[in-house]
């Protein structure tokens, strides 16, 4: 009898061990923590990338205070929130902010969040691999390549939605979109300002972005672009957003095509539209153009 007792005690207290140790479905990182901590509320790690193994597949990582969370590689459905009015940050150099390289049906969401590329980081969000990635919030600079760069390579659905979002003073493109095989991946670029990079959003090799309500300024070479020699099958879509002050305010080039409605495309200094060999520009009769015109061959559609 006494063994038997003995034995489900032991079982009791490996259960238990396993279930204080095992993957919570909510995590919490700290400036202050450390990355032995279990990651609760009461006793937090120190980074993402400590917090990332502890936290369950769709669960959420919460920072609790202003800090740097350093470089991460999501491969996983995970949130990942910084919370309001408080600087969480991805503070990296010669490296990129956070990898994404998740499964086919795997939803990242990235909310809140500071990325600083001190000037040598290479992306700020790269996304390699998954269903669907959500930048939600959260301002990204600094960097030598791209603030978003979508570079996948896959033959399964994903999409991308970069919501509230300021991306500025990169050395490539804010948002840059394509994936090598098809289907062409789904972009939504919303109420978001790409401001002082080489070009602001770019839909490249099979992609289809959506550009609306939103600021693209002083960008060194376009402000918004789609190109796809390749395969001609990089669309761009624009409504009710401000493209200004940029070398070329819209750019259609080979394998690419554009569509502007609602929009004010000001001041660019080359074109305002700009056909480059592009498949086909559609401009509709409600846009407003000031400063530098048409160049290239342009299709005005007439306000319904």
């Amino acid at each position: 009898m006494r063994k038997i007792r003995f034995f489900s005690l032991l079982a009791i207290t490996v259960l238990g061990t396993a279930v204080m140790y095992g993957q919570a479905s909510r995590t919490w990182v700290s400036g202050v923590g450390d990355d032995a901590n279990p990651c609760s509320r009461t006793a937090p790690c120190k980074t993402f990338a400590g917090a990332i193994s502890k936290t369950a597949a769709g669960g959420e990582i919460d920072a609790l205070d202003p800090a740097g969370y350093g470089a991460l590689t999501i491969t996983k459905a995970i949130t990942i929130d910084g919370g309001g009015g408080q600087v969480a940050s991805v503070l990296v150099a010669g490296t990129n902010g956070i990898v994404v390289q998740a499964g086919p049906n795997d939803v990242v969401i990235l909310r809140n969040l500071r990325f600083n590329g001190i000037g040598t980081g290479i992306n700020g969000i790269r996304f390699l691999s998954g269903k669907d990635l959500n930048v939600e919030s959260c301002y990204i600079f600094g960097f030598t390549t791209n603030g978003v760069d979508i570079a996948l390579n896959q033959a399964t659905a994903a999409s991308a939605h970069i919501l509230n979002t300021v991306i500025k003073n990169n050395g490539g493109v804010g948002v840059r979109a394509a994936n090598a095989v098809t289907p062409a991946v789904a972009v939504v670029v919303d109420s978001s300002s790409a401001i002082l990079n080489n070009i602001g959003v770019e839909a490249a090799q099979h992609a289809h972005v959506t550009v609306s309500r939103s600021l693209v300024s002083k960008n060194t070479n376009d402000g918004l672009k789609s190109d796809d020699a390749a395969t001609s099958d990089a669309q761009l879509t624009v409504s009710f957003t401000d493209s200004d002050l940029n070398k070329n305010g819209v750019t259609a080039a080979p394998g690419g095509t554009a569509n502007v409605a609602f929009s004010n495309i000001g001041l660019n200094t080359t074109c305002g539209f700009n056909n480059a060999g592009g498949t086909s520009f559609f401009t509709f009769g409600n846009n407003r153009l000031t400063g530098t015109g048409f160049c290239g061959t342009i299709t005005t559609i007439p306000q319904q």
